[in-house]
């Protein structure tokens, strides 16, 4: 009789916790399931192996690049591959190192070489000056040493609305695309590469390249995991129509994208884990949306009418910096 009292107390405790309550507990418990039992988490999937990674990119720059480096020889990548330099150190995290050929816009050349791919790296922002700083300084280090064209778009949310990650996305690429970027690059501002040989070109698939997370040892947490930093062709991202733009706060944007892509038949792709690790800059928690989990459940009857071809926003500003395009936005 004790037994059932106290049970009946246990439940009835556990029914009158808040949603954020439940949250933390299902978050500690998934945090304890990855300590407790790593093998679950160290899920078995197939990757591009070192040996075939350049022929998997996409050999595609914009247009004046293409006209530019007419002449002259191509740029060679089977250095920056075979050795995989770890760059996740000083003096790479410190301070920007020899600037020269960087552009206003954040948007580099190399000069000795004839890139052979060119990308947009976009960034959604808001609030974050610290990490932004720390960002910009190692990512400009680490692109500048695989010889590739590349700028870099940052996308701030210039309003008080719950953040808007997915939209600030379709917002970025559509900039990028107007500048005949075929390769988009769409990582947070807390997450940074840290093996050289993992290259910001595109592969004709779609590839989730932060498949290898320091927060998560490194493993792949579920196969459909399709966020922190992906690569898609310009022309793929057009295909799935984008993001959904109605994920505001935190969670559901990723998973709702890798949706599109499967209701398009367009698979993903990830390189070995040896050339997809990431480490995520420490930053405050974001609640989750409450409304995230309706939006997935419904998103397919959306995948044609919710994204890049019903996309509203206000530019406010556009500014060009030493460092990066900065692309202010009410959303």
């Amino acid at each position: 009789m004790i037994k059932h009292k106290v049970f009946r107390a246990a439940v009835k405790r556990f029914c009158c916790i808040t949603k954020q309550q439940f949250y933390m507990f299902l978050g500690y418990l998934v945090i304890l399931l990855i300590f407790c039992w790593p093998s679950r988490f160290a899920t078995h999937y197939e990757f591009i192996q070192r040996e075939q990674i350049l022929s998997n990119l996409v050999e595609k720059t914009t247009r004046n690049v293409t006209l530019s480096q007419a002449v002259g020889p191509k740029c060679d990548y089977y250095d920056v591959i075979d050795e995989n330099l770890y760059m996740w150190r000083l003096p790479f995290t410190e301070s920007i190192l020899n600037n020269y050929n960087l552009r206003l816009g954040g948007e580099y050349l190399p000069s000795d070489c004839a890139p052979r791919y060119s990308t947009a790296v976009i960034v959604p922002y808001r609030q974050r000056e610290t990490q932004l700083k720390q960002f910009l300084v190692y990512i400009h280090n680490f692109l500048r040493r695989q010889r590739i064209h590349y700028r870099i778009f940052v996308i701030e949310q210039y309003d008080p609305k719950p953040f808007n990650r997915a939209k600030l996305f379709n917002i970025g690429a559509m900039y990028a695309m107007k500048l005949e970027f075929p390769c988009l690059i769409m990582q947070d501002v807390d997450l940074l590469p840290m093996n050289l040989g993992h290259m910001y070109a595109c592969t004709p698939r779609p590839r989730h390249m932060s498949s290898a997370l320091d927060n998560f040892r490194y493993k792949l947490l579920y196969y459909g995991l399709f966020g922190g930093a992906i690569a898609v062709e310009s022309q793929v991202f057009l295909k799935v129509n984008g993001f959904s733009n109605l994920f505001s706060g935190w969670g559901g944007e990723d998973d709702d994208f890798y949706g599109r892509l499967k209701a398009n038949h367009v698979d993903i792709c990830r390189f070995e884990p040896d050339y997809s690790r990431f480490t995520m800059l420490k930053h405050k928690k974001e609640h989750p949306s409450s409304e995230r989990h309706t939006f997935l459940v419904n998103g397919y009857l959306r995948y044609h009418t919710d994204g890049l071809n019903s996309l509203v926003y206000k530019e406010v500003a556009v500014k060009m910096h030493n460092l990066f395009t900065h692309i202010l936005v009410e959303t």
